[in-house]
């Protein structure tokens, strides 16, 4: 009895392209990451100020091929079954323009590792939640690999996927519910209620702008450029570490900067961000009136920062607080996943109220904080070991009929 699992994974969710190889030791209940590629494509869409659905898609048309064959170098060892090239079906991914093309250059070497199967036992994918153009190419790209190869393939949920990259931490390995996980990222800000593995509920989200896109509209609205997140960050730990609070507080009331905390006290587990941007849209319009001026000081603009992040860390406290109050459960976790929680202030508050109410604080580690292929591996693993995670046959009915679900909730796993 094989006493392993080997997941190759394709995620493609919005604008990051990720392939990787995660094995699993059944014994040891241990993942191991055999090889991991990931590309992004910030640069790419820095002109257009946020994501572009048709470039993403194209940039990973374009990339994916090349990802798969630098994972399976000297990585994954070959059954010793060859494909012939005469029956290769290209329909599968005739509807993605450059994946097509990257596949037949590709092919067009008699080496390629394409041409041999690999020792995998399952393909997995992102099927959603995301941007569908992009999620159509992996997709796309799966489907043709699955059926090259004769591997089942596993649609995962993009937000499992999140929760589970806490996994690859060894002291997270053995995770014990219920749990609780808040997910912040540029596309997505929800509360989950965990039951167990594949039992989730969602008890609050966003109503508008996930926190990540609230940091990158403001941070445009500044003048500052894409991704805005990281920048709004860096300013207001400049000013924190360079000035006492009480200091910091004098300023802002002498410039008049005080910012809204959405739905801090709504009674509810939902969250707000757009009205925050508002809010930051207003004040600088009003700030360069008063000053006289097109842009504002730097001063003024780290101000501004410190106050946008403040806002935002206590609004996601007063959620937290609210949820483990609120409710009948008893939270062993709290889960904190997705590309925001690499904002050193933010992490640091939810640690910190995680002390506070002995709960179990875990977070993925750097590499996984954002999109990438592991978590996608990661989640496939957990829904193989649970019994709940669909198992798609090349040769089955539903094969050719999945498509992707751009809002593929984690509710209906």
């Amino acid at each position: 009895m094989n006493n392993t699992t080997t997941i190759l994974s394709i995620e493609t969710s919005c604008d990051e392209t990720g392939v990787s190889i995660v094995q699993y030791n059944k014994t040891t209940q241990k993942y191991t990451v055999l090889s991991d590629s990931l590309n992004s494509q910030v640069e790419i869409h820095k002109e257009f100020g946020g994501v572009f659905p048709m470039v993403a898609k194209r940039e990973h048309g374009n990339n994916l091929t090349g990802l798969l064959t630098h994972c399976l170098e000297n990585v994954v060892s070959i059954d010793g079954s060859s494909i012939d090239k005469k029956n290769i079906d290209f329909e599968l991914i005739n509807r993605e323009k450059e994946l097509t093309e990257k596949i037949q250059t590709e092919l067009e070497n008699t080496s390629s590792l394409l041409l041999k199967i690999p020792e995998i036992d399952y393909i997995a994918v992102t099927r959603g939640p995301g941007l569908e153009p992009a999620l159509w190419v992996g997709l796309s790209f799966a489907k043709f690999l699955s059926k090259l190869w004769q591997k089942p393939m596993l649609p995962i949920n993009h937000m499992e996927g999140h929760i589970s990259s806490v996994l690859l931490d060894t002291e997270s390995s053995h995770i014990e519910f219920p749990s609780l996980a808040l997910l912040i990222s540029g596309g997505h800000t929800e509360l989950v209620d965990i039951e167990n593995w594949g039992k989730y509920k969602i008890i609050g989200k966003t109503r508008d702008d996930a926190v990540g896109e609230a940091y990158d509209k403001a941070a445009r609205i500044l003048g500052l450029s894409y991704p805005g997140g990281p920048l709004i960050a860096a300013k207001a730990k400049k000013l924190r570490e360079s000035a006492v609070e009480s200091d910091i507080q004098f300023k802002k009331n002498q410039f008049l900067i005080k910012l809204p905390r959405p739905m801090q006290h709504s009674q509810d587990l939902d969250l707000s961000f757009s009205g925050l941007k508002t809010a930051v849209l207003y004040m600088v319009r009003d700030l360069k009136k008063n000053q006289s001026v097109e842009n504002l000081p730097e001063e003024i603009i780290d101000l501004i920062c410190h106050e946008f992040e403040n806002s935002v860390s206590e609004v996601l406290i007063s959620k937290l607080n609210f949820a483990n109050k609120s409710g009948n459960r008893k939270y062993k976790n709290l889960i904190v996943a997705g590309g925001v929680i690499s904002n050193e202030f933010l992490k640091e508050n939810i640690q910190n109220w995680c002390l506070k109410n002995n709960i179990n604080f875990l977070k993925p580690e750097k590499s996984l904080a954002t999109d990438n292929a592991v978590m996608i591996a990661l989640a496939a693993i957990v829904g193989l070991n649970n019994k709940y995670v669909s198992i798609i046959n090349p040769n089955d009915k539903a094969f050719l009929e999945i498509k992707p679900d751009g809002d593929w909730s984690l509710n209906n796993i």
